[in-house]
């Protein structure tokens, strides 16, 4: 695609962590088994819904979809990340830097989609048990993806397509381990009014109307146990919605600190600091929170390994 302007800048320097440089070794070796367990604990969510036949239902196929989101949400910035760690090499092509940023926002917000997908299914697996099979039925699974993967393609093409008309002039060094969206905004040498208006519109749509669904869908869920309050009703609630309730928690968590919380011009270090959190340590978390906190996945995990030893 032709921009506008021509841009001068044809790399951008990655600043990367506000660690010390006596300290990298010890920090990519933290990181690099973050990231291996990042993808390790997420193929295993994925393998185990895959092959135990009582996890064939709605939640566990949109587990496994968000497990699938997690491992190529992570690959988007942690491998650059330690490659840049470990040869002290941060630069980083344009081209490679506007994949970077689709990419990056194609994920997020696939997690967000899902993540709104699954409060749906708690919240008719709750307040409707009766009509649960009904209501969600394969085909409304399989729309339900699609529309996520759809919407946010849709929403992470409109700001890679506008960024890539800017202009890049000057100083090229982003104070991030990562093409950052805001953060090459404001090294842009173009007027951004239009990309921060397209950036509060689309946000809306795919991070504040998500998160105001899950809110809704809690909220009547919490409405339905508190008419039949009981010991039982409560702990099969916290069980049924427990994990998801910690994953959506640290996800929305993250995002209202890195993008909503008013940030001075000294607060770099803090944005790349959450963002670390946003993007190597919520998916890490996942597969933990996900088989520590789940009886089913615990059982399936028991069942291959009985089936492994056994087959030994």
């Amino acid at each position: 695609m032709k921009r506008g302007n021509q841009s001068s800048v044809s790399e951008f320097l990655l600043l990367g962590l506000p660690i010390q440089p006596e300290q990298q070794g010890m920090y990519y070796a933290l990181f690099l088994a973050m990231y291996l367990t990042t993808v390790l604990g997420n193929l295993l969510i994925i393998l185990l819904i895959r092959l135990d036949s009582r996890l064939h239902t709605p939640m566990y196929f949109f587990l496994s979809h968000l497990a699938l989101t997690d491992i190529c949400f992570s690959s988007v910035t942690a491998p650059k990340m330690l490659m840049d760690m470990l040869t002290q090499t941060q630069f980083i092509p344009y081209a490679g830097c506007i994949s970077q940023v689709y990419f990056f926002l194609f994920f997020a917000d696939l997690d967000s989609f899902l993540l709104t997908s699954m409060a749906y299914d708690r919240y008719v697996a709750i307040c409707h048990p009766l009509h649960y099979t009904t209501i969600m039925s394969q085909n409304l699974c399989f729309l339900l993806v699609i529309g996520s993967w759809v919407l946010s393609f849709a929403g992470a093409l409109v700001h890679t397509l506008l960024l890539a008309q800017l202009s890049f002039c000057g100083d090229n060094t982003l104070h991030h381990f990562f093409c950052d969206l805001s953060a090459l905004l404001k090294l842009s040498s173009s007027d951004t009014t239009i990309n921060e208006l397209v950036i509060f519109i689309v946000g809306s749509m795919v991070i504040t109307v998500p998160f105001i669904c899950v809110l809704v869908s809690y909220g009547h869920i919490g409405a339905t146990i508190l008419r039949r309050p009981s010991i039982k009703g409560i702990c099969k609630a916290l069980s049924t919605c427990g994990s998801h309730l910690c994953v959506v928690s640290l996800y929305y968590g993250a995002i209202i600190a890195l993008y909503f919380v008013p940030s001075s011009d000294s607060s770099t270090d803090k944005d790349v600091i959450v963002s670390v959190l946003y993007t190597v340590v919520t998916p890490m978390l996942n597969p933990f929170i996900y088989s520590l906190r789940n009886r089913d996945m615990k059982g399936a995990l028991r069942n291959i390994l009985r089936r492994g030893a056994f087959s030994a």
